[in-house]
C-alpha cells in the first residue's frame, strides 16, 4: 500500500479556508428539512441517493410527518409511498418507522445532540450522526463522503486511507476557526469543482496550492 502524503502545512491549510470562506462565508447543507427530526431522516434517507432526489420525496413527506409521532402515525407503507424514488427505500422506511419510535419511547420525541445517542438509532452511521450535530447544533463534526475523502486525499488537506482517518486529518489539520464549515467547503468543492473523472482545475480557486499531479488545464 502507499505511503500517504503528509497533510498540507498549516499556513497552506489556513490559506485554502480563507478563500473557501470568502467565496462561501455560511456554506449550507443541501438536503431540505424543517427541524432536527427531518433532518435526521432526510439524511438517512440520503445514503446511497442524491440530496436532489431526496429533497423531491421529502417535500410532500414533511408537509404531513415533521415530528416522530406524526410519521408514525402514517406508517411504513404510507412513508413507502413518498420515498418510493429512493434507493433502497424500503429498507429506509423500516428504519425511518424504528428510530422515530425511539425517539418516543426513550427521547421524549425530541432528537438526542451526542453521537452516540444518534449512532444507536436504525440506520444512522456516525457520517449521518456529525451532519445533525453539525446542521443543528453547530458542532464542528467532520460528515466525511465520497466527496471529501477524494478531496481530502487528492489536495493532501486530509489524508487518510479511509473515511475515519479524514475525519481526524480535518480536525488535526484544519485551523480551528474554519472547523464549523470545514466539512460544506469541502463537499461543495468536491461536487462542483474537484470531481472524480475530470477535476476542474481550471475553475479551481486553491489549484496553486493543490499537489495533485494530474491537473487537468
Amino acid at each position: 500500500m502507499a505511503k500517504l502524503p503528509r497533510p498540507l502545512p498549516y499556513a497552506a491549510q489556513r490559506e485554502i479556508f480563507t478563500r473557501f470562506q470568502a467565496a462561501e462565508p455560511e456554506p449550507k447543507g443541501e438536503l431540505e428539512h424543517v427541524n432536527a427530526y427531518t433532518l435526521v431522516v432526510a439524511v438517512a434517507l440520503s445514503a446511497q441517493a442524491t440530496d436532489a432526489g431526496v429533497n423531491k420525496a421529502t417535500r410532500t413527506l414533511f408537509q404531513v410527518a415533521d415530528t416522530p409521532a406524526k410519521m408514525l402515525t402514517l406508517g411504513e407503507e404510507g412513508l413507502t409511498q413518498h420515498i418510493k424514488t429512493i434507493g433502497l427505500y424500503r429498507n429506509k422506511a423500516k428504519n425511518v418507522i424504528k428510530l422515530s419510535q425511539i425517539l418516543l419511547d426513550e427521547y421524549g420525541g425530541e432528537v438526542p445532540n451526542s453521537r452516540t445517542a444518534l449512532q444507536s438509532l436504525p440506520g444512522v452511521g456516525r457520517k449521518t450522526a456529525n451532519v445533525v450535530l453539525n446542521m443543528w447544533w453547530g458542532h464542528p463534526a467532520q460528515a466525511v463522503d465520497t466527496h471529501i475523502f477524494r478531496v481530502g486525499n487528492r489536495t493532501h488537506i486530509a489524508p487518510g486511507k479511509d473515511v475515519d482517518a479524514v475525519e481526524r486529518a480535518i480536525e488535526d489539520n484544519v485551523p480551528a476557526d474554519f472547523q464549523r464549515h470545514a466539512h460544506h467547503w469541502l463537499i461543495l468543492h468536491g461536487r462542483y469543482i474537484c470531481v472524480a473523472r475530470k477535476p476542474k482545475c481550471g475553475a479551481c480557486s486553491i489549484q496553486d496550492l493543490c499537489p495533485f499531479p494530474d491537473k487537468t488545464a
